[in-house]
């Protein structure tokens, strides 16, 4: 076992012990604009069927042009480690360095573009279905960043439908998703006790429900038609902006300044909580890399400081608020954390992002921890989100956790 492979056995050691399931480990500032996508060219939550290939992209913006390893590990569906050796779920080798890589043309933030597809020429094929987590590691063995990732095998038929609560008190503010389980020529043994059903929000296993059990089956049907337990708040569309012409103001861009790089300035946000719900397109929290006048937005899309502001309101007067999307992982860090401007009498926030089209929201958090998406943005019932359904399987006597079957839902077509 190699030094790298000693350092994230013991991370999931610790992980395990202390939180009983792994989490993610975001990257450094100097790491920007991870995609990991599978069949989409939108970065997203890589939910791939086995024998797909998925690739992960990511820049470097100190300049050294450094030498980056991975590793895959499988996982249970509680994302504690899985007891399948690397041979039984791998075929081929990991701890191996992503030897594709670009330095960026003719930008003001110099970076490198590192890019890695799976399969390769060493990592050949993922055997099992299940949970995975691919670990990034520099030259110095320091691990610098981690994302999951999942592979299904399509055993089952997984019918989403997407209603309004049957609460009075959440019948404007929340959605609830039924599913409907058809195990078609597979025996599902015991599914009240091995059968594990997750769904995830418009990609967002920060917010994910999990654990969830059949409330009921008809033949060779599970039935899962619950409410609180399957509930999500409906939350608001996304705001976006558009800046694929550093030189001139785009979509949600108020206006820009040049310094060392440019400065896109948006648009002030206000609360919509208390406002009426009003429909705007979005890509549920997506971001897509672009440039115009390029061949290769990848290298020669450039780095812009964009400036975000956003008006005080009493509702989130003693909560953090922070803005987050697909862009940072849905991540919540001092890097994505307002700050209150005295003079100007507004929230600010600067961050450094990539040329393209984003979408990003503002969530409070309150003082006890606890997130809350809707403090700034609101809870709509109308609101259109996606959502996608894992079901997890263990056979009698099996040692890890397959994924055998993946829906999809949309709630725009939402009914009582």
């Amino acid at each position: 076992m190699t030094f790298r492979q000693v350092s994230v056995f013991i991370v999931f050691l610790i992980s395990n012990a202390v939180f009983s399931q792994i989490s993610e480990v975001n990257p450094p500032d100097y790491i920007k604009t991870i995609a990991f996508k599978s069949n989409t060219p939108e970065s997203q939550l890589p939910i791939l069927k086995l024998g797909e290939s998925l690739v992960l992209e990511f820049d470097a913006l100190n300049g050294n042009e450094d030498n980056y390893y991975y590793t895959i590990e499988h996982f249970n569906h509680d994302w504690t480690p899985s007891v399948l050796i690397k041979s039984e779920y791998l075929d081929g080798f990991d701890n191996q360095r992503i030897r594709n890589y670009q330095n960026s043309f003719n930008t003001y933030q110099i970076y490198s573009h590192y890019q890695l597809t799976i399969p390769n020429a060493q990592t050949k094929r993922l055997k099992v279905s299940g949970n995975y987590m691919i670990n990034i590691f520099d030259a110095g063995n320091n691990l610098i960043f981690s994302r999951k990732f999942m592979v299904y095998e399509n055993l089952t038929t997984v019918g989403v439908s997407i209603k309004r609560s049957r609460s009075i008190e959440f019948l404007e503010s929340k959605q609830r998703v039924d599913i409907i389980i058809n195990s078609n020529n597979m025996r599902l043994n015991n599914p009240k006790d091995n059968v594990d059903v997750v769904i995830v929000q418009n990609n967002n296993l920060n917010t994910a429900i999990k654990n969830l059990k059949p409330l009921y089956t008809i033949g060779n049907e599970l039935i899962y038609k619950y409410d609180t337990e399957t509930s999500f708040w409906g939350g608001n569309e996304y705001l976006y902006f558009e800046n694929k012409d550093v030189r001139a103001a785009n979509s949600g861009i108020q206006f820009i300044d040049l310094k060392d790089l440019y400065h896109n300035y948006l648009y002030t946000n206000f609360s919509r909580a208390n406002r009426p719900y009003t429909y705007n397109p979005d890509i549920n929290g997506n971001y897509l890399i672009s440039n115009i006048d390029s061949d290769d937005p990848n290298t020669e899309a450039d780095y812009v400081w964009v400036h975000f502001s956003l008006l005080p309101n009493e509702a989130y007067k003693d909560k953090a608020i922070y803005v987050y999307g697909n862009y940072n992982n849905y991540a919540l860090e001092e890097t994505n954390k307002m700050v209150y401007d005295e003079i100007d009498k507004v929230y600010k926030l600067q961050m450094l992002l990539k040329q393209g089209f984003y979408n990003y929201k503002y969530v409070a958090v309150n003082t006890d921890g606890a997130l809350d998406e809707g403090a700034v943005s609101g809870n709509f019932y109308q609101t259109e989100n996606n959502y996608k359904v894992l079901v997890y399987y263990r056979d009698l006597g099996a040692r890890y956790d397959k994924i055998i079957g993946l829906g999809e839902g949309n709630s725009v077509n939402i009914s009582n």
